[in-house]
């Protein structure tokens, strides 16, 4: 199982609390206004990488939780679940997943809500350029929101939402 690329940033800590390892997805068709990486939008773009080389590039840190970024992972939502299902399975990091989608429309599609029970924090909802907050922490605009989808290992990130009985 494939997933198509743009790139991966190791030790970042632009995308969740600590290190982390971020993996920018390609494609995205939510086209918010005034988004931050609109190369993220072709479906195109990037490369094609292997669940199984993604996975090997996660467990080389020991360190680092990961993140999921694009573009947006849920149009790539098998692979993408395919790839939380083994590092769950096969290390302790936690998972972050940024999507343009809400969560009530993640858990209305059972395709999409398949990520769901695999993911710690989902960071959700489009960018709305009027909503723009700097303040804010791992998020663009006031109206995007940070639910910790199991009992949270780090602190709480101001404003988070903590939701425990995540499908």
């Amino acid at each position: 199982m494939n997933i198509r690329i743009l790139d991966i940033l190791e030790e970042t800590m632009a995308d969740g609390p600590g290190l982390r390892t971020s993996i920018y997805c390609a494609g995205c068709a939510h086209h918010c206004p005034g988004c931050h990486n609109p190369e993220s939008w072709d479906f195109k773009g990037g490369r094609e990488m292997s669940v199984e080389e993604l996975l090997d590039i996660v467990k080389e840190d020991e360190f680092s939780n990961v993140t999921f970024s694009g573009g947006d992972p849920l149009y790539q939502v098998e692979a993408f679940t395919e790839l939380a299902r083994r590092i769950k399975e096969e290390t302790g990091k936690t998972i972050w997943c940024y999507t343009g989608f809400t969560y009530e429309e993640i858990v209305a599609d059972k395709r999409l809500s398949a990520i769901l029970p695999y993911l710690d924090v989902l960071v959700e909802g489009p960018f709305i350029q009027a909503l723009r907050d700097t303040q804010l922490l791992f998020r663009g605009s006031s109206n995007q929101r940070i639910i910790y989808l199991k009992p949270q290992q780090e602190a709480p990130i101001p404003g988070a939402v903590q939701l425990l009985s995540a499908k």
